[in-house]
């Protein structure tokens, strides 16, 4: 039985974990080498005990909800507990295992205080290049193979000391080595950084403290989501929604399908019914379904409460193997977030009967990715740029819907600023503005997307990923479904082409690149909407007088 442990001490070490993680982010957003990371916040860090169980962890991709775990836990698995030694720093990118894409590369090491070993630390951060067919990542890519270098566990670090032969075969497999090893260092001392904060924790208050205090923390978490769901009739929910495509069959949607079942104060996720694992780049691991789920649940379930190693024990998820979430080698999964983002939307639509005062109307839900690639003619180099657009999220039963706000796949990530990117990049942004009308309409409405703008400077490739045009965020009690994304290259000439996905897309100096996003769904009957605030949407530029007229005639 553990020992008690002051409410007092309980909240100090509860805060002392959190700013210990909030410390690791910011070590590495400062020292990192590529915008992705110092200006997105592509990245999310962890602490862990012993037991692989989350103790705290920073702002950062929600879809990384939990996930870290699973990287601690495949190493222990395959070389047993006894690998872990003072100094080591491990690496991990296997779709498979850590669940998303190459890109995303998890770097670890244990964490020991006087020889035992007393947890770990870990950050998940996106490389701009993994040594992919096409610089950056492939939007066509049909296995694993084509989408770079793939680590399973390994030590980059060992006793302190770089491993020289893993980091030159990195070096040595990426287009862009400078910035890759600055990047990969810049985790290594966000691992170092944690280390010691874990290690200040556990000497002030003693170990046995740090564990009954984590004990209660696990407790008070697992009380608190149990309290809420069983408030929740208990039954059996569905939703289920498609994606356009996989990238590579562009006239097949790729179906989804969750069903939610309740019952006392726990709750199950069933995705067994989506689509085969395709042939195109949107499969992921099931590590990664679990995280999505996570998320899904998180919105509605104790959003305010920090997730940790409590947070998570009244859920559990079914995954089918060979499936979108559950994929198995050789399948291609670079783009791996679509279905994740829809499936997170699909929580509250399958929710929204027994929690119609929590739930909203589903987002623009893509992370709708804009890939640019070349030779700088400014510095004569090679470069290659990833960037998110934002969007509009869904209303709820007492707000309108955010505006140009990040997909809920990635949290607090952020788009670069003009001024970075331009700086950075032989690139114009023209045009970077709210897209209106884009937000369904309703009682409350949908927030709008954004429109931005890119004319090329040179020649050079575009690779797109857009999605959610076939399933559009949808509205709910009533509210209007939104508008879907649209892609136009060089709009109003001659050579002007409408399309959503593309993989290295040659472009020449001069040609325009125009991605307008989708809104969020509207919330409730629009014939509800307060006059006033229809007034004040025409005049803010949000919505058309036009669009008004049609859809709040009342106004």
């Amino acid at each position: 039985m553990s020992q008690k442990v002051d409410p007092v001490v309980v909240e100090i070490i509860r805060n002392a974990l959190a700013a210990a993680a909030d410390d690791m982010n910011a070590t590495l957003i400062r020292s990192a080498y590529t915008p992705i990371i110092y200006e997105c916040g592509d990245c999310v860090v962890a602490l862990l005990d012993d037991q692989h169980q989350v103790l705290g962890q920073s702002a950062g991709l929600p879809i990384f909800l939990g996930n870290l775990e699973t990287c601690t836990k495949a190493t222990e698995e395959q070389f047993g507990r006894e690998v872990w030694r003072p100094g080591d720093v491990w690496i991990l990118n296997d779709s498979y295992l850590g669940g998303t894409h190459l890109n995303d590369v998890t770097i670890f090491g244990p964490v020991f205080v006087d020889e035992e070993l007393v947890g770990f630390t870990a950050t998940r951060a996106h490389w701009i290049d993994v040594g992919s067919k096409d610089p950056g990542g492939s939007m066509d890519s049909v296995n694993i193979f084509q989408e770079g270098l793939r680590l399973g566990p390994q030590k980059l670090v060992e006793g302190g000391v770089d491993v020289p032969g893993v980091m030159s075969t990195i070096a040595t497999n990426v287009r862009f080595p400078y910035q890759t090893s600055g990047d990969m260092h810049a985790m290594i001392a966000t691992i170092k950084m944690g280390q010691a904060r874990l290690e200040e924790i556990v000497r002030r208050w003693g170990l046995d403290t740090l564990r009954a205090a984590r004990d209660e923390i696990f407790a008070q978490t697992e009380a608190l989501e149990r309290e809420v769901i069983a408030a929740i009739p208990d039954g059996v929910y569905t939703a289920e929604g498609c994606l356009d495509n996989d990238g590579i069959d562009l006239d097949t949607p790729v179906p989804v399908r969750l069903t939610i079942t309740v019952s006392g104060s726990d709750i199950d996720f069933d995705v067994r019914d989506s689509a085969d694992q395709t042939v195109g780049p949107v499969n992921c691991g099931v590590s990664q379904t679990v995280s999505a789920c996570r998320v899904g649940y998180k919105l509605l379930v104790s959003p305010d409460v920090p997730g940790n190693g409590g947070s998570f024990r009244p859920m559990t998820v079914q995954v089918r193997e060979g499936s979108v979430f559950g994929a198995v080698a050789p399948a291609a999964c670079q783009w791996y977030f679509s279905h994740l983002g829809l499936l997170i939307d699909m929580v509250a639509r399958a929710l929204a009967p027994a929690l119609p005062e929590k739930v909203a109307g589903a987002s623009h839900g893509d992370s709708m990715i804009v890939l640019l690639a070349g030779r700088d003619p400014r510095t004569r180099r090679d470069y290659v740029s990833l960037e998110a657009t934002l969007g509009g999220w869904g209303a709820w039963d007492g707000s309108d819907g955010e505006t140009a706000l990040i997909n809920n796949v990635n949290g607090s990530l952020k788009d670069i600023p003009i001024e970075v990117f331009e700086t950075r990049y032989p690139f114009r942004i023209s045009t970077y503005e709210i897209r209106p009308d884009s937000g369904g309409a309703g009682r409350f409405r949908g927030g709008n997307g954004v429109v931005r703008e890119y004319t090329a400077l040179h020649d050079c490739t575009v690779s797109l990923w857009f999605e959610r045009s076939t399933t559009p965020a949808w509205g709910l009690f009533g509210g209007h479904d939104a508008a879907p994304p649209e892609v136009v290259i060089n709009p109003g000439r001659e050579d002007e082409r409408r399309l959503l996905k593309c993989n290295g897309l040659r472009l020449k100096a001069g040609d325009v690149i125009r991605c307008a996003t989708g809104g969020g769904g509207g919330f409730g009957p629009p014939a509800e909407r307060d006059p006033g605030a229809v007034r004040a949407d025409v005049l803010d530029g949000q919505v058309s007088e036009t669009r008004a007229k049609e859809v709040y005639a009342h106004a």
